[in-house]
C-alpha cells in the first residue's frame, strides 16, 4: 500500500471537512440526541462525514470505512480499514464551544499505520505514518520536547479521556480521576480527545490518561503522539496494544513524555488499590486517605 498517497488523500479530506466545519461553526445547528448516554449529533457531523466518505471511497474503493455516524461502509472483509471521526467534539460545538477536530486513521489488518488530525478553528493539521514520524502543520517533523515546561516537572498538566459508556456508578473512574487531580497541576477534559492527542504531541500537555476510550477517534491520535515521541502503556502497566479489535474495557491507557510515564503509572496503580479497598467495604473517608 502506498502510505504516502494515503496520507495525502487523508490530509486533503480532513482539511476540506475542516473548511466546511469552520464556515458553519457559528451558525445555527440542528442538534439531536444520539443515544441514552446524552451524546448528540449535529448536521455538521453528517455533512463532514459525507464529504470524507466520498473522498476516501473514491480514492480507495476497496477499503472498508468505519465512521462515527454511518457505521461500516465498503468492503466488509478488506485488509485496509479507515476509522473516521468527522467531528470530534460534537458536544462542545453544540453548546457554542468550538473545541473540535477531524480525525482519520488507516489500519492494515488490526494495526493503525496512518493517522491525521485536523483542527478546523486553527486550520492546523498533524499527521503520522507508523515508523516515519509525525508531521506538524507546516509539514515539518514534530518531536515531543525532551523536558517538561518550566514548573511542570512535579506537577504535570494532563488530559482525561473516557468513553461515552462510562456511567456515574463506575467503580474506577472517580478514584482514578481524583488521584490524577491530586498529583497534577491540572487535569483537563476536553470532550474532544483528538485535540488532546495533538496537544501531547506538541508538548502543550504532559500526558493523557484514557479510561474505556471510544475506538473511532483513538488510533489517529495515539499514532500522532507516539510517533512524536510519547510513550504508551496500558493502565496496568503492560505494553500498549494498538489493535483496533480490542473491547472498550481493554483500551485503557497512559500516554506521556518518557520521563513522566512511570509516575503516571504509579498513580494509576494507587487508584487501583483504592478501588480494591472500596470494594472490600471500607468507608469513603478511608478510601480518600488511601488515595
Amino acid at each position: 500500500m502506498d502510505l504516502h498517497r494515503a496520507r495525502r488523500v487523508a490530509v486533503e479530506a480532513a482539511e476540506a471537512a475542516g473548511d466546511l466545519l469552520r464556515a458553519r461553526l457559528t451558525g445555527p445547528l440542528e442538534v439531536r440526541l444520539k443515544d441514552a448516554s446524552g451524546d448528540v449529533v449535529t448536521d455538521l457531523d453528517l455533512a463532514s462525514e459525507t464529504l470524507i466518505l466520498d473522498r476516501i471511497g473514491a480514492a480507495f474503493p476497496g477499503h472498508r470505512i468505519v465512521s462515527e455516524e454511518a457505521g461500516t461502509v465498503g468492503g466488509a472483509t478488506a485488509d485496509a480499514t479507515w476509522l473516521v471521526d468527522p467531528l470530534d467534539g460534537t458536544n462542545n460545538v453544540a453548546i457554542g464551544m468550538p473545541v473540535c477536530a477531524v480525525g482519520l486513521a488507516l489500519c492494515v489488518g488490526q494495526t493503525p499505520v496512518l493517522g491525521v488530525v485536523h483542527e478546523p478553528v486553527t486550520g492546523r493539521t498533524w499527521s503520522a505514518t507508523r515508523g516515519e514520524g509525525t508531521l506538524g502543520p507546516d509539514g515539518e517533523a514534530l518531536r515531543l520536547p525532551p523536558a517538561p515546561r518550566p514548573g511542570r516537572a512535579d506537577k504535570p498538566v494532563l488530559a482525561w479521556i473516557q468513553g461515552h459508556g462510562v456511567g456515574p456508578d463506575d467503580p474506577v473512574v472517580i478514584p482514578l480521576k481524583l488521584m490524577l487531580e491530586a498529583r497534577s497541576a491540572r487535569v483537563i477534559q476536553l470532550w474532544a480527545p483528538l485535540v488532546g492527542w495533538a496537544m501531547l504531541a506538541r508538548g502543550d500537555i504532559d500526558g493523557i490518561v484514557g479510561y474505556r476510550p471510544e475506538l473511532v477517534d483513538l488510533p489517529a491520535g495515539v499514532l500522532i503522539a507516539e510517533e512524536a515521541g510519547a510513550e504508551l502503556r496500558r493502565l496496568d502497566g503492560r505494553p500498549y496494544d494498538p489493535s483496533i479489535d480490542l473491547p472498550a474495557a481493554e483500551r485503557g491507557l497512559v500516554a506521556a513524555r518518557p520521563d513522566l510515564l512511570d509516575s503516571l503509572l504509579e498513580t494509576a496503580g494507587s487508584a487501583a488499590e483504592a478501588v480494591k479497598i472500596n470494594a472490600n467495604g471500607a468507608n469513603p473517608e478511608a478510601v480518600r486517605i488511601a488515595w
